[in-house]
């Protein structure tokens, strides 16, 4: 099904970081997201060190659904923290797990030098799509659910 090699989180990763300034406006985030076409970015503290995440779906709940006006919204106030993070050599399934684990949906990845880059699930949707023979899987379901038929006594069809 899928490679038999293992791909470990830094070989899918986006090494493109964003980064908004804690005091900045959710107006002035949601502008950079849309400027810079990405899905989050990294929020920094007056130091220039990472404190937090912001996300197009916090605007949406945080934000929007509130009926507030964005230029009014420090993003500070509404940023994900702590950040949620995990190693450039682990495997898929770890990166997977903590996603699931944590209810989050972008990962910032680190290394010996620090963050290396971001993991959210469009790249595993990316991985899969190009990693995934689908004729395979589709085979292997048919298959299990013969078995599991031929198993209960049912006839195939």
């Amino acid at each position: 099904m899928a490679s038999k090699k293992s791909t470990t989180i830094g070989e899918i990763m986006s090494e493109r970081l964003e980064t908004v300034n804690e005091s900045d406006t959710a107006q002035q985030a949601a502008k950079k997201l849309r400027n810079s076409n990405v899905s989050s970015l990294l929020v920094v503290d007056g130091g220039g060190k990472y404190v937090g995440i912001i996300t197009e779906r916090d605007l949406v709940r945080r934000v929007c659904a509130n009926d507030v006006s964005s230029s009014k919204v420090i993003i500070q106030k509404i940023m994900s923290t702590p950040l949620i993070t995990v190693g450039s050599s682990s495997l898929l399934r770890v990166a997977a797990n903590v996603m699931i684990q944590h209810k989050v949906r972008h990962l910032l990845v680190v290394g010996h030098n620090g963050a290396e880059g971001i993991i959210t699930t469009g790249n595993f949707t990316n991985y899969l799509k190009q990693n995934v023979d689908m004729d395979e899987v589709n085979t292997a379901i048919i298959q299990s659910l013969l078995e599991e038929k031929k198993e209960e006594g049912m006839p195939p069809n």
